[in-house]
């Protein structure tokens, strides 16, 4: 496994790895798979607005299509 930060990187174990988490390093296995997030972590403001953007999207489409289906959906008399 590696921790990861920055441009740093160690070859941790299983007995290490708590270690790093700790200082805000991530942990990927040996195919470079992300094996756990530090709680540390920051997110580059790039991502934050790219998510954001698109949260704000889907939410506009998700009150799009739910006027659709008010329009679209049959009432069903019993």
């Amino acid at each position: 496994m590696k921790a990861i930060k920055e441009n740093k990187v160690y070859h941790v174990d299983e007995k290490t790895k708590d270690t790093y988490l700790v200082q805000g390093y991530d942990i990927y296995d040996d195919k470079g798979k992300l094996v756990e997030k530090s709680n540390k972590s920051a997110v580059s403001y790039e991502a934050y607005a790219k998510l954001e953007a698109e949260i704000k999207r889907l939410k506009a489409e998700n009150k799009e299509l739910k006027e659709q289906v008010k329009v679209d959906v049959p009432v069903s008399k019993d």
